[in-house]
């Protein structure tokens, strides 16, 4: 399996570089290479969203420390990671980047590949060198086997459902992890009565699905918590978990923005009601065949 390196060439990134080489300053500044510190850098995306995903609680529940490797599972346009490059770069810690396959992608999802590139591939300094690899529908590796300390899969369990990957994604990430290894996963969390949607078409799913999951590629169940808990979510919306920030969708997909829409009463909720969840590999799992 072949991990592409990131490129350390100089350009794209040079105005993010420069912002995100800024330091913090202030008798409260917190330590440098802390957590904190990765969290409070001017080099984050859309840190006002962290009064919905909490970021330092759940990155703790989840176990994260700096000298890890880490694999994050389709980062997107780069919420987590522009706190775990920074953090993993100052600890000596790794992260690898299982993005949306560049060959096979959608549009939408080749140029969320390229947004996050232009970002994150420019700036050694700051990001360190962060590894490449994609989920694909050939169920290729998503990084060597037994060498991950932990795996985070956020608010994504529903597009490899509707891509039909799921379950080949979950046991991919247990082949990834070392034995003990932790995978976390936040999650919209639909209610617990009826059936599960296979394809999950609101965003939404069981947090029983998500459970049986893990648990049938071979997860041990560690913990749940409610940090990102929303009860004011009641999951009946428009256009599924899309009608509610930071999408804001007033339409359904596809067609255009429906300016007569009022979103008022969904900026009002605020973000999803979102499962948390910790699982690990099993200690005894004997290492993966090469």
């Amino acid at each position: 399996m072949l991990l592409t390196r990131r490129s350390a060439t100089l350009g794209l990134g040079l105005g993010l570089a420069a912002c995100g080489r800024s330091q913090q300053s202030g008798a409260d500044a917190p330590p440098q290479g802390s957590l904190a510190w990765a969290i409070a850098g001017d080099w984050r995306i859309d840190p006002e969203r962290d009064q919905w995903r909490h970021p330092l609680q759940t990155l703790l529940f989840w176990g994260l420390q700096g000298d890890m490797t880490v694999l994050e599972i389709y980062p997107g346009l780069g919420w987590y990671t522009s706190i775990l490059a920074p953090y993993l770069k100052a600890n000596g810690g790794h992260l690898i980047a299982a993005s949306f396959d560049p060959h096979r992608g959608s549009v939408a999802q080749r140029e969320t590949l390229a947004a996050w590139q232009s970002r994150f591939d420019h700036d050694d300094e700051l990001y360190g060198e962060i590894s490449e690899t994609a989920v694909t529908n050939t169920g290729a590796a998503l990084a060597p086997a037994n060498s991950v300390d932990l795996a985070i899969l956020a608010n994504n369990v529903h597009t490899l459902m509707a891509a039909g990957i799921a379950e080949r994604v979950f046991a991919g990430v247990l082949a990834a992890l070392k034995p003990g290894g932790a995978f976390g996963i936040e999650q919209h969390r639909a209610s617990s009565t009826g059936l599960q949607d296979p394809l999950a078409g609101t965003g939404y799913v069981q947090e029983a699905y998500v459970r049986a999951l893990a648990q049938e590629a071979g997860f041990e169940f560690v913990a749940a918590s409610d940090l990102n808990a929303n009860a004011r979510d009641t999951r009946d919306h428009p256009f599924g978990v899309w009608t509610l920030p930071p999408t804001l969708r007033t339409s359904p997909l596809g067609q255009e923005d429906n300016p007569r829409f009022d979103t008022s009463p969904y900026e009002a909720i605020g973000e999803s009601d979102r499962m948390t969840l910790k699982f690990r590999k099993p200690s005894g799992s004997a290492p993966a065949a090469p």
